[in-house]
């Protein structure tokens, strides 16, 4: 509603929900909801970011607009997630991503040019479009020590910029609860995390793209979800042939490296493209819009990053192998500079917060138990 700030709104609708409680059961965020009796800030930002935007409640909701209680609980909540991720970013200036997706654009291009820059600067222009074959061919173009070097620096700041966000997240939603679960609450969160559980959308699926409940999206976040996990499977066991094992790339077809980085690749492709195209046709009314400017910079660069690994494979042995795998390379540079910035972090925060709503949980059954 007019002159209310975003979790002031947020509260304003908590509360008639709260009230209501028709979506009761629909999704972890009405179980922790019915918990509280007023809402904090902190309240919002958990709720938030438990929410997977399934937009059950928004179609069962009889309140939504033109309705004068004006209640839009998917689109209040990803405003407010925004809100978090801004909030808890490093440094504060690069935050404004979240709410302005050109900075994020500016980041992940600029990244990638420079790397452009270095190669063409570096790199004799004799061994970037000539085909390289044997044990190595792949840092006769790029050195090792460059590869590794660039990568753990920028792996290493997007990690130390989201333990700052998580322990921030952990310290401002924490509740009056004891919360107690220990090991039991957080494999229960992980199961659910891993399996994405809560994009069910209630029961029959997520009311996406539209007012039909469908698993599309669950489908291709799950291509995207394992592609990755396959991509980084292949990374670990390459590290492993060559520096324990001294079998240096481009390893096989039918090697472990190989096999699990095709597959992650192609279910990446998939995965990424198939939540663009449904992404492009859903409801904008749930929506919030900075958030989905926010998806389509994040699943255009891991699709990129995807697409240019597999251009690497298939062209290894050809005169191209260089000049892909320079755009390969700026590509991960480009994703690895934006992941603290962009949709990325939803991972870290959406995590943390089933890990709690699982600890809230044992701690009410043991509570009712009593």
């Amino acid at each position: 509603m007019p002159g209310l700030n975003i979790i002031e709104e947020a509260t304003r609708q908590l509360v008639i929900c709260n009230a209501c409680r028709y979506c009761e059961g629909y999704c972890p965020v009405f179980r922790a909801i019915e918990t509280r009796r007023d809402f904090q800030a902190g309240d919002v930002f958990y709720l938030s970011n438990l929410c997977h935007d399934c937009r059950a409640c928004y179609y069962a909701c009889m309140y939504t607009p033109p309705h004068e209680f004006a209640i839009n609980i998917p689109q209040i909540l990803a405003e407010s997630r925004l809100e978090t991720y801004r909030r808890w970013s490093w440094p504060e200036f690069l935050g404004r991503a979240f709410k302005n997706r050109s900075v994020t654009v500016f980041l992940a291009a600029g990244m990638a040019a420079i790397i452009a820059i270095l190669a063409l600067l570096f790199i004799p222009s004799g061994k970037l479009f000539a085909a390289h074959l044997g044990p190595g061919a792949f840092y006769e173009v790029v050195p090792y020590a460059a590869m590794v070097a660039g990568a753990l620096l920028l792996f290493s700041y997007g990690i130390a910029v989201w333990l700052r966000g998580g322990a921030q997240f952990w310290s401002e939603t924490s509740s009056a609860m004891k919360e107690r679960g220990g090991w039991g609450a957080l494999a229960a969160a992980l199961a659910a995390v891993l399996g994405l559980r809560y994009l069910k959308g209630g029961g029959p699926g997520c009311f996406y793209p539209d007012e039909k409940p469908s698993t599309v999206r669950r489908f291709y976040h799950s291509l995207t979800f394992w592609g990755l996990i396959g991509d980084f499977v292949s990374t670990s066991l390459a590290f492993v042939y060559q520096d324990f094992f001294h079998i240096l790339p481009p390893y096989s077809l039918g090697s472990a490296p190989v096999i699990f980085g095709a597959v992650g690749g192609v279910a990446l492709l998939a995965g990424t493209c198939g939540l663009i195209y449904f992404k492009l046709r859903s409801d904008r009314e749930p929506a919030a819009a900075a958030a989905s400017g926010m998806d389509y910079v994040f699943l255009v660069t891991l699709g990129l990053t995807a697409l240019t690994g597999m251009l690497t494979l298939i062209f290894r042995a050809t005169a191209a192998m260089g000049s892909l795998l320079v755009l390969h390379v700026a590509s991960i540079a480009a994703l690895f500079i934006s992941a603290p910035y962009g949709k990325f972090v939803h991972a870290v925060y959406r995590t943390l917060a089933v890990i709690r709503y699982e600890m809230e949980q044992r701690e009410l059954r043991e509570h009712v138990g009593h």
